[in-house]
């Protein structure tokens, strides 16, 4: 094997583990790409939770806006309460997630 093909055959291996597949989401008008994320981790008494808030993207174009929390790493379903604090922390991680946080107009 060539020095050339050696290094071809490691740049190919190590571009595939950078590689990401597409975070997709399910919605009721179906599965949806993540585009941005942004997670505000939250606490009560011995409690820890995140809330998560993410820019959403159909097959067809269109775009969403999810509201949930997280426990343990999985995301859950219903009402997701932040205190007037946490909006603020929400507003500083969208600093580094600019198209969920144009989507929201913050």
């Amino acid at each position: 094997m060539s020095d050339c093909h050696l290094i071809s055959t490691q740049m190919t291996s190590a571009l595939s583990k950078v590689r990401k597949k597409a975070q997709t989401a399910s919605t009721p008008w179906g599965a949806a790409e993540v585009v941005e994320e942004v997670t505000v981790p939250q606490r009560v008494g011995e409690k820890r939770f995140s809330v998560v808030v993410q820019l959403l993207e159909t097959r067809g174009g269109e775009r969403l806006i999810r509201f949930a929390y997280k426990t343990e790493g999985s995301a859950r379903r219903g009402p997701v309460t932040m205190r007037a604090r946490d909006l603020e922390r929400l507003r500083a991680a969208l600093e580094r997630a600019p198209v969920l946080g144009e989507a929201l107009r913050f």
